[in-house]
């Protein structure tokens, strides 16, 4: 390491050195968007070393805040895991950690769930490296704010549960991915092809068939193919109300993003 990066290390931990300053500095800075070289030396500190593999789960605790922390990271230890960054964010508890040993996202999820409470449960997907693991207790974060809005939560809450909703809080992650997975998706690889202009027509007519094949002059069965094409290439059927409005968003963001 070098003698600058060292001094910008001892900058951040403020003279403290112990392990629990590090890991609750490091967990801080990653919540904060941060994932700079500083960040990875406190990482590689902790022995989070490398392209690592990490996910997140977060809610609210069962009891108090400290006793959630210590039953997850038991339950961690419990499954061969090391070091795993654990913080809070207002009534919330959130917990990023590497996949090792017995530690994957389904199994933690399934270990660490008796430590929250009822409320809404998010687990992550798998993520990669420093941005990784600060993406993924951002969409954690932003996930669990946004949980009320549905009406029947699944449990855990899984990224593309909420992706409107985070959009609208300001997530640009969740922003990225409308834009990137959905929106330019739908215009396809070519200028000639007729799904974007098919899916927006259906939805700016209420998921009207007729309708949408009287503005297009095709036939309703063309309109049910398109959509059903959209459906396979976006994976958000524009014929679910649920879906339509994953969609409605997408094209929002990518229209007021390309003008």
């Amino acid at each position: 390491m070098e003698g600058s990066e060292q001094a910008d290390i001892l900058d951040l931990l403020a003279g403290h050195t112990d392990d629990t300053t590090i890991m609750r500095l490091t967990f801080e800075c990653l919540l904060a968007g941060l994932d700079d070289d500083r960040v990875v030396s406190l990482l590689n500190i902790i022995g989070w070393r490398g392209d690592f593999s990490c996910f997140a789960i977060g809610g609210e605790p069962a009891e108090s805040l400290g006793a959630t922390a210590s039953a997850v990271s038991k339950a961690i230890a419990d499954l061969g895991g090391e070091a795993p960054l654990i913080g809070t964010y207002g009534r919330y508890v959130l917990v990023c950690m590497r996949v090792q040993s017995a530690v994957s996202p389904e199994v933690a999820c399934t270990a660490v769930s008796g430590a929250f409470s009822a409320a809404p449960l998010y687990l992550s997907p798998v993520r990669t490296g420093a941005q990784g693991a600060s993406h993924a207790l951002h969409e954690t974060l932003f996930s669990l704010q946004a949980a009320p809005s549905l009406q029947h939560a699944p449990r855990p809450l899984r990224a593309d549960d909420l992706l409107p909703e985070r959009a609208l809080l300001g997530d640009e992650i969740a922003r990225e991915e409308l834009y990137c997975n959905v929106y330019r998706v739908l215009h396809g690889e070519h200028a000639d092809d007729p799904t974007f202009l098919t899916v927006s027509t259906f939805l700016s007519y209420g998921g009207s068939l007729e309708l949408t094949a009287k503005e297009l002059n095709i036939h309703p069965n063309t309109v049910r193919y398109r959509l059903k094409r959209a459906a396979e290439t976006t994976g958000w059927d524009a014929t679910d109300p649920r879906d339509a409005f994953v969609l409605n968003t997408a094209i929002a963001i990518g229209r007021m993003r390309d003008a």
